[in-house]
């Protein structure tokens, strides 16, 4: 059971720092939430693509 948990929050922080390494993503200061959450898909597309 604690392996499992361990074993998602390991990816989910691995993912998160990813996204972070992205400069798009983690030097924006968005106004408004949807211009983010649009700025952070296409860094997640980007991550994705070059898997």
């Amino acid at each position: 059971m604690i392996d499992g948990r361990y074993k998602k929050r390991n990816t989910v922080g691995r993912a998160i720092n990813k996204l972070k390494n992205l400069r798009a993503a983690a030097t924006r200061y968005d106004k408004r939430g949807y211009v983010f959450l649009g700025t952070v898909t296409a860094a997640a597309l980007v991550i994705w693509l070059r898997a």
